[in-house]
């Protein structure tokens, strides 16, 4: 009776599947995406979120997420918080922009109720529309160098440089040489396309740091599930800094980058599955979970990119993220081992996402400078300036320039030139104060 209930709620018949195919998607995708629980946990520590809240957080995020997107839109989407919001979270936000952890966690929240309206209305496509596809695949590239910055320093192969921005680190230091040789296994296990390749790098990089003596196994400690580090962080967000322009700026910027993140990537998903009448229900469910992030304690979900894995392994209905989401349930049970894994494993998947990120380049239209331009002065920027924020707003401000001084004004939307004035206003403020 239980089978044919399931059955008839998530419609398997009518795509093509089965409980046994669901539950074994839903297996592949939870292992293919779980590495985020290790990941974004040691990010949100770097914004001083403690280590043992922000692994309970995000497990329960992405629990939530999972199953709340399965049992509202029935697609096989996987929510977790992702790699690039979180480093917007806690380098810029946090580090750069001085916001305490709490404030930023309400710029997630509100963040989250706009793309709320967004996703609910029809203001999604208008926004999409509105911004040049130049500046939103210069974001993404940006993003990824970042990315690919904060794994090598978190590694050690970069350093700051006495005579330079940056230079070559100690390839003598046994956590250096944990991290190349963990990198050369996470690109080989890569490009092979091994199944979990980012949980077995983590696993293999974590023996090999106890190897170098970098990792000592006698500080992992099984005593129960300590809840109580959590409660001082769930629900914690702050809006006593609302009164900064730092604050809004973050608010701004964030729900750039998750609009226009999350509605490619579902579009993609429900595309690969051809289920575009699921779009809207998934886009409404997306926005709806990162509301709940900041009210959790973490950064912002997204619709992962890992989520084709799943589908991949058969995966066509909700069914499947409803497992992945039961799965990271269980994992609470892991959290003493998740606490202890060196940097040395987690720097290489860091820099293999940022590379990935990095082939929306060959999107960008070179032939137009006003187009080129404010994008590569983005994607320079950002890494440089340790700042997302900061090189999106060279790209908003350049990018309308540039239209107006060569005679093209009419291509800028309204709210280019409406965002092109917050950011120079933002960098006025900055400039004063």
């Amino acid at each position: 009776m239980k089978k044919l209930n399931l059955e008839t709620f998530f419609h398997f018949s009518d795509y093509g599947t089965n409980g046994k195919r669901e539950i074994l998607a839903g297996v592949v995708g939870y292992f293919t995406i779980v590495y985020i629980l290790i990941v974004n946990s040691l990010i949100l520590s770097e914004a001083g979120i403690p280590i043992n809240g922000a692994v309970i957080a995000t497990i329960l995020l992405s629990a939530l997420s999972c199953v709340m997107i399965g049992l509202w839109a029935n697609v096989p989407i996987l929510l977790v918080p992702g790699m690039g919001v979180n480093a917007l979270f806690a380098y810029t936000m946090v580090q750069g922009m001085g916001l305490s952890w709490q404030s930023a966690l309400g710029a997630v929240f509100i963040s989250g109720v706009i793309f709320v309206v967004i996703a609910f209305t029809k203001y999604s496509k208008l926004i999409s529309d509105s911004i040049p596809s130049s500046i939103k695949e210069a974001i993404s590239v940006g993003l990824g160098l970042f990315l690919m910055l904060i794994g090598l320093e978190k590694g050690g192969i970069i350093t700051g440089g006495s005579s330079s921005i940056v230079a070559l680190g100690d390839l003598s230091d046994p956590a250096v040489c944990a991290t190349v040789l963990t990198f050369l296994l996470a690109i080989t296990l890569f490009i092979k396309n091994v199944p979990g390749n980012f949980m077995i790098t983590i696993l293999a990089g974590s023996l090999i740091a106890y190897w170098f003596g970098t990792v000592q196994l006698s500080e992992i400690h099984f005593s129960g599930i300590d809840t109580a580090s959590y409660g001082d962080l769930f629900f914690s967000l702050s809006f006593l800094e609302a009164n900064r322009i730092e604050f809004w700026i973050s608010v701004f910027a964030m729900t750039m980058v998750l609009v226009f993140e999350n509605i490619g990537l579902v579009h993609g998903h429900v595309d690969s599955i051809n289920r575009q009448d699921a779009y809207k229900k998934s886009l409404q469910a997306t926005s709806v979970s990162v509301l709940l992030s900041g009210i959790f304690g973490s950064s912002p979900t997204v619709a992962t990119v890992e989520t084709a894995a799943g589908i991949a392994s058969g995966g066509r209905t909700g069914f499947t993220s409803v497992v992945t989401g039961v799965l990271f349930i269980l994992s609470l049970l892991f959290i003493p081992v998740i606490k202890v894994i060196p940097d040395s494993a987690i720097a290489p998947i860091l820099i293999i996402i940022g590379i990935l990120m990095l082939g929306n380049i060959k999107k960008l239209d070179f032939s137009d400078l006003t187009e080129s331009i404010p994008a590569i002065m983005i994607i320079t920027i950002i890494p440089f300036t340790y700042s997302i924020a900061d090189g999106m707003a060279f790209g908003f401000i350049l990018y309308p320039f540039l239209k107006l001084v060569t005679g093209k004004a009419r291509e800028v939307s309204a709210p280019m030139y409406v965002s092109a004035g917050m950011f120079i206003v933002y960098f006025i403020i900055g400039m004063i104060g």
